[in-house]
């Protein structure tokens, strides 16, 4: 396997990254703020009738916040922590959504006391406790979604409940003198199934006309939540694709009146953005006989590749070494055996990698810095550093 870094990035942009990444010592991530911006720009046009909500999980850099901030973005917030970070950056509490379904009552009453009004979730427990701590609050219920297989990430499970349930909740939610504004669903993250849209979007066509003429409940608000692709190994559609199908299911199913539709981009507006460099610890071999080498790098899934975890996400991996190539197991450098990236996808690399060469780990923009452990084995956290 080859990877043509031209497939990736403009070729002044891979300057740019690279002579920069050539002063540093390895590992780091290295992010182009302006292919952030780009992406920004590529999503609003797509869907111009829609706010956008960066989901601040995938990379919280305030790098990115301040970029996303004066272009108008809005925020996906998962925690009080990450609320503080994105207000003290002068976001104001109308840019915000608690988007986290699992909340602590005391956190949901910090963000109420910071004036943040819109909630989610997708459960009787944490209605009512939004309920008490954020009393007058809009709230829209996540829905379960299929596309499991289909998504190299899938969400499907732990977040959602479901058609019936999400009915009874906003019921509830009025009884309780919430808002009941709307429904959200996740269709998994790397979608690469647009059609999964078409079906996600069905049912939440079926939960407002049913609370409208059953209950009485217009309902205001579609978050149609990620899902969008970054450029990994495995190709996807491009975003324009996803954008035309994706309007002609709304409008099949609401006509030329859409609801406020929302979208939560994480993985989309940033993954393209990064790279990733690390160094090559170890090359070695498990027997006399071995027709596979195991590469051993400076960075793993404590240090920000925790998403190659069961081998879901593939991401490009580029060195500068040219010639022969075989197939090899690529793991971190930590003292656990979990530590191993690939070994059942074959990645090829050149026969004469060696200690001390670079490996440039392609559209790691996104989940890397986040993910990255504090201090296990006692490595420190992936530094990260935005041209």
């Amino acid at each position: 396997m080859s990877i043509k870094v031209e497939d990736y990035y403009a070729r002044e942009t891979f300057q740019k990254m690279k002579a920069f990444a050539d002063t540093q010592e390895t590992p780091f991530v290295v992010i182009d703020t302006a292919m952030i911006s780009q992406a920004y720009d590529d999503l609003r046009a797509g869907f111009d009738f829609a706010k956008v909500y960066y989901a601040v999980k995938a990379n919280p850099a305030v790098e990115i916040i301040d970029l996303l901030k004066d272009k108008g973005s809005s925020f996906d917030i998962a925690s009080i922590y990450e609320l503080d970070k994105v207000m003290d950056r002068g976001v104001s509490a109308d840019r915000i959504s608690y988007g986290n379904t699992i909340k602590k009552s005391r956190d949901i009453r910090y963000f109420y006391e910071k004036g943040v009004r819109l909630f989610s979730t997708d459960s009787e427990a944490d209605l009512r406790n939004i309920a008490k701590a954020a009393p007058g609050s809009k709230v829209y219920v996540r829905i379960l979604t299929e596309g499991s297989t289909t998504a190299d990430w899938p969400l499907s499970r732990k977040f959602g409940c479901q058609t019936d349930m999400a009915m009874d909740l906003l019921i509830l939610a009025r009884d309780l003198g919430l808002v009941p504004y709307g429904i959200s669903f996740h269709v998994g993250s790397q979608q690469r199934d647009i059609s999964v849209w078409d079906a996600a979007i069905a049912k939440v066509k079926v939960i407002f006309e049913r609370l409208k003429e059953e209950d009485g409940i217009v309902l205001k608000l579609i978050n149609m939540g990620g899902g969008f692709p970054a450029n990994y190994i495995t190709r996807t559609n491009s975003l324009e694709t996803y954008a035309e199908e994706i309007i002609r299911f709304l409008k099949e199913d609401f006509g030329d009146d859409l609801p406020e539709i929302i979208l939560e981009p994480g993985r989309s507006l940033i993954a393209n953005a990064g790279i990733l460099v690390s160094e090559v610890v170890l090359v070695a071999r498990k027997s006399r006989t071995a027709v596979e080498r195991w590469v051993y790098t400076d960075v793993g899934k404590f240090s920000g590749l925790i998403e190659t975890m069961d081998e879901a996400i593939k991401f490009p991996i580029w060195t500068e070494k040219k010639g022969e190539m075989e197939e090899v197991v690529i793991a971190g450098p930590t003292c656990d055996s979990a530590d191993i990236m690939y070994e059942n996808y074959k990645y090829g690399l050149p026969l004469n990698l060696a200690i001390g060469d670079r490996l440039y780990w392609l559209s790691t923009g996104a989940y890397t810095t986040s993910y990255s452990a504090v201090e296990f084995n006692g490595f420190p956290p992936l530094k990260s550093f935005y041209l």
